[in-house]
């Protein structure tokens, strides 16, 4: 295999990792905020799965600007657990610290599944595209964070 051929399978095991937490991150943020009491939480949940949408469109772009045309998105094994026992807590009567605490765990395997691919050797408009949304996962992670350590929530 030639460097150029290297680099472009470590870039496309790379995406295909984020993809795959994104589909996970877009159904619990989904899923989450279908369960939320707040009304605001609620409406950011909601957005925000909008918004990893989006962020799995841009990488799904990328890979068919750089001729991969057959992207395998399923999620993860990770992702689904998270869902059901979101899902679990919800329907025992968990309360929105309880659901926020959830999402907060699953947003801290997102933003390191982007740390992963960061570490990988990828064309410079790749990298900057995934700083940039893995910079939006984190500010997401400390709003989950900062609404779920608030008095109000617990």
């Amino acid at each position: 295999m030639s460097t150029d051929a290297g680099r472009q399978h470590e870039m496309v095991l790379a995406l295909e990792a984020v993809i795959n937490s994104l589909h996970d991150s877009q159904r619990g943020f989904a899923d989450l905020g279908d369960h939320l009491k707040d009304d605001a939480l609620k409406r950011h949940f909601l957005a925000e799965s909008l918004q990893r949408a989006s962020f799995r469109g841009d990488l799904e772009e990328t890979l068919h600007q750089n001729g991969v045309h057959d992207i395998n998105e399923n999620g993860t094994a990770t992702g689904a657990v998270y869902r059901v026992w979101g899902e679990l807590k919800a329907r025992l009567g968990g309360s929105d610290h309880t659901l926020l605490a959830t999402a907060e765990k699953a947003e801290d395997e997102v933003a390191e599944v982007y740390a992963d691919a960061l570490r990988s050797e990828l064309p410079l408009p790749v990298r900057e595209l995934l700083a940039t949304q893995q910079a939006q996962v984190l500010s997401t992670r400390d709003f989950i964070r900062s609404h779920r350590e608030t008095p109000a929530m617990k």
